[in-house]
């Protein structure tokens, strides 16, 4: 028995968006469903050049962690040293922290306006953030000495 024009019509535009629904919903919504409870994992942080680096062979990226300016060592291992300084025209910035990995380097040493030892922990696979303190450099200082190398056993 024929369909009458009118449910032929009718049928088809239902088919038709079946179709269209099933196409565009299969590529997302279907596959890859989103909980409330989801969160995406947070973006790689922005690599920034607030600071001129010399004296190192590797490259020392660095990058904004809310208003300190972190300069990531996880790198660096052994021994070593570089020189930082302000980019052309522009100032320190007002907090500075260096990431390191434990175990590969035992004492960061800063050399500015004072100088400061900071002991690097041996335990632990991730890397840390050490921040320096206040007064450790100053707006006017010229550049900044960082050293790395094993931690030195006391004296006896």
């Amino acid at each position: 028995m024929p369909l009458r024009p009118a449910r032929h019509a009718a049928a088809c535009a239902a088919a038709l968006m079946l179709a269209l629904l099933a196409s565009g919903c299969g590529s997302h919504a279907l596959t890859k469903p989103q909980w409330p409870w989801h969160h995406s994992p947070p973006p790689p942080p922005v690599p920034v050049h607030e600071l001129d680096i010399s004296g190192a062979a590797a490259t020392f990226p660095q990058y904004w962690k809310r208003n300190t300016l972190l300069v990531d060592l996880s790198s660096a291992s052994a021994s070593g040293s570089i020189t930082l300084k302000p980019v052309e025209g522009s100032t320190w910035p007002v907090r500075l922290a260096f990431r390191i990995t434990p175990g590969a380097i035992g004492v960061l040493e800063v050399q500015a306006a004072q100088r400061s030892h900071l002991p690097v922990v041996s335990g632990g696979s991730k890397p840390v953030d050490l921040e320096l303190d206040p007064g450790v450099y100053t707006p006017t200082t010229t550049q900044m000495i960082v050293s790395w190398g094993p931690l030195a056993s006391p004296a006896l």
